[in-house]
């Protein structure tokens, strides 16, 4: 089985290289040039060229990718897997699939199994780490796929921006809510809801943020026994350690993992992004 995700599961290229999984870079453009995400720039240079005054673009996987990829798979006559962006927050999702008919014409055999994660960053991450465990261990494409597709509904994703105009200006957010925000000096606490970024609630200082997704981590959670927990961040590490000292303190989970946001989602959410990632209890 052939396992595929694109990078706005923000993994590192370590782990792309390390577990056997195929990246489907999605794109920024910034001072004129294109680059493939994770692939071709890495996102410190993003943050510190926006901290410059640049604004990046970013652009989904090239079709001409997915064309090459699908028909790579068809050939080779493997099981595919690929574990995607939320649809919500790009068309990467809708073009795999749109591509996956096209090259079905020429090759009936391909067999490709496409998921909408409904997700983003690292809640994406835990999806694709939890498929690379379960095929590891020998399970099928199909019962992978089964299990990714409940465990996507699981993921909590809270997370909070150090400036909102990033998400306005990236039509993640109304200018309206960015302006109020930045004018107040207010935080913003978001999650993803049905794929779509929500906020939910607003906080003077990072510090009081971080105390709130601890004691929603405590609400949303289920048992954190033996659950890896993932943090994100932009370029702005230090932060990051400071809520992964909180979650040990209090949560207690098996481990928490830092990891640096990439390009594409970075471009979006701006330096200073704060993101954790983690498992709900199972449906009940």
């Amino acid at each position: 089985m052939k396992l595929f995700t694109d990078s706005g599961s923000d993994l590192p290229m370590s782990f792309f290289e390390g577990h056997d999984v195929t990246l489907l870079p999605l794109r920024v453009e910034i001072g004129g040039d294109t680059y493939d995400d994770i692939a071709e720039i890495d996102s410190s240079t993003i943050f510190r060229r926006i901290r410059n005054g640049e604004r990046p673009k970013t652009s989904q996987v090239s079709p001409e990718l997915f064309t090459k990829s699908w028909e790579e798979l068809a050939k080779s006559g493997e099981e595919g897997l690929y574990i995607a962006f939320s649809s919500e927050l790009s068309g990467t999702y809708s073009t795999s699939g749109v591509i996956r008919d096209q090259v079905l014409e020429d090759h009936p055999g391909l067999d490709l199994v496409i998921i909408d994660t409904k997700g983003a960053s690292l809640g994406q991450g835990l999806l694709v780490r939890e498929a690379v465990r379960m095929r590891d261990a020998g399970r099928s494409r199909d019962e992978i796929a089964e299990a990714i597709r409940i465990l996507a509904d699981r993921v909590v994703h809270l997370f909070t921006v150090e400036d909102l105009d990033y998400l306005a200006k990236g039509g993640r957010l109304s200018k309206a809510s960015a302006f109020i925000g930045g004018l107040l000096n207010i935080k913003p606490l978001l999650h993803v809801e049905d794929g779509k970024l929500v906020p939910i609630e607003k906080y003077r200082g990072r510090k009081k943020v971080f105390q709130r997704m601890i004691s929603l981590m405590e609400e949303r959670g289920g048992s954190f026994a033996g659950q890896h927990v993932a943090i994100s961040h932009g370029d702005d590490e230090e932060a990051a350690l400071i809520l992964k000292r909180m979650i040990e303190e209090t949560i207690r989970p098996e481990s928490v993992g830092i990891y640096q946001i990439g390009s594409a989602i970075g471009a979006h959410a701006g330096p200073g992004t704060i993101a954790l990632f983690f498992f709900g209890p199972d449906p009940e």
